[in-house]
């Protein structure tokens, strides 16, 4: 079952927000915890200090601040009335005593406190801590330091990598270190992959038009250009629904092609597919469903005059088709779902971005963690020496 697109309400933001401007934890540490981009916290913070709570929802935002201020002053005026000194320990107790462990609660004692403060002594006493502990300095780890910070660096360019995509990264950037080691420091940072799940289809079958057999069952499919495939997408913006349409190497996963339409027709299908045949050698077999954009007339002969074998999924058999359902997967998992789109030129962009980072970026696990347009690369300029000696 299919669950819905995520939606931030204003009192979710301003709880980030909130939690970001105390400082407690990290921008990575509140993104992975609340499964948040650390780009969205950035701009929410940037939102929140120029405009305050009015900038998420001026009305009730400003409703809410004054009936909060009559009651905090209210509050305030009978504590202090009632209990003055113990209060004021009290709220500083319940403000410091924000995390557990000795480590972060030495951290918390004021040790240059002023006359009318509380003293190093009662501070370790409310804290429960023993005074002589606050001056020992442990050693510091500095090479695993400097493994949490590139991996908290990869997470912040990168969140929707997982342990296995961070580890190859470490070492592509020359810090040698095990898959082990780095699922442990992922743990203790509180990282862990930003991912969305959704579903759709987009079949749309007509009985009028000729069908294709599926001619992929049972095939190796050993270089690229030896099959590609193609399909469309809904995505949710906004403004309402618009759709995706790209072209895929089922050898390589490179995406070769794709465009964005707020009408799913036979005009988007035929610009992904020209756009494709104009900046890549022709495949030998092209699979799509049994859409009716994909069994037009048009679409079909194209395919037929350049000596294109066609294939078409099963009908209802989604599986046939699946390089592309993958793709379509990873792209709403990493990226689109985990964005809040305003019009059709912001999710391009976005979509243009994502792709080229797919491509040229993004390790590939069925590819042995190899990048698709370099796996794309080497089986073209392998057939091309396998030609040229023959």
């Amino acid at each position: 079952m299919s669950k819905k697109r995520t939606t931030y309400s204003s009192a979710f933001k301003t709880k980030l927000v909130l939690e970001l401007l105390q400082n407690a934890d990290t921008l990575a540490e509140i993104a992975s915890k609340h499964n948040i981009l650390p780009q969205n916290l950035v701009n929410w913070k940037k939102t929140f200090l120029a405009n305050a709570e009015i900038a998420m929802e001026p009305s009730k935002a400003v409703k809410e601040y004054k009936e909060e201020l009559i009651k905090s002053q209210e509050k305030n005026e009978r504590l202090t009335a009632l209990v003055g000194k113990v209060t004021v320990e009290k709220e500083w107790l319940a403000k410091k005593l924000k995390s557990l462990g000795s480590s972060k609660l030495k951290q918390l004692v004021d040790l240059k406190p002023s006359p009318a403060s509380i003293s190093i002594n009662h501070q370790c006493q409310l804290l429960g801590i023993n005074r002589s502990g606050l001056y020992y300095k442990p050693r510091v780890n500095h090479a695993k330091q400097t493994i949490k910070s590139h991996i908290t660096k990869v997470f912040e360019q990168i969140p929707i990598y997982g342990e296995k995509k961070v580890h190859q990264q470490l070492l592509e950037d020359g810090i040698k270190v095990s898959l082990n080691t780095v699922a442990r420091y992922r743990q203790e940072l509180g990282l862990k992959a930003v991912l969305a799940v959704k579903q759709v289809n987009t079949t749309m079958p007509i009985k009028e038009h000729k069908k294709y057999t599926y001619k992929l069952r049972g095939l190796n499919i050993s270089h690229a250009n030896h099959v590609w495939s193609t399909d469309i997408t809904y995505i949710k913006i906004a403004g309402g629904m618009v759709y995706m349409a790209a072209i895929i190497d089922w050898h390589s996963k490179a995406v070769l092609s794709h465009r964005i339409s707020n009408t799913m027709d036979v005009q988007l299908v035929m610009s992904v597919l020209n756009d494709a045949l104009a900046k890549y050698p022709y495949p030998e077999i092209f699979n799509t469903d049994q859409g009716s954009q994909y069994t037009s007339e048009i679409h079909t002969q194209r395919l037929k005059n350049l000596g294109i074998t066609i294939s078409m999924d099963g009908r209802g058999r989604a599986t046939d088709n699946i390089c592309i359902e993958r793709f379509w997967r990873s792209a709403k998992c990493e990226r689109i779902y985990l964005n809040e789109y305003q019009n059709i030129n912001e999710l391009t962009t976005d979509v243009d971005d994502y792709i080229e980072f797919y491509n040229h970026r993004r390790f590939h696990q069925t590819l042995d963690y190899k990048k698709p347009m370099d796996v794309y690369q080497e089986s073209i300029k392998l057939n091309q020496n396998k030609k040229k000696a023959s």
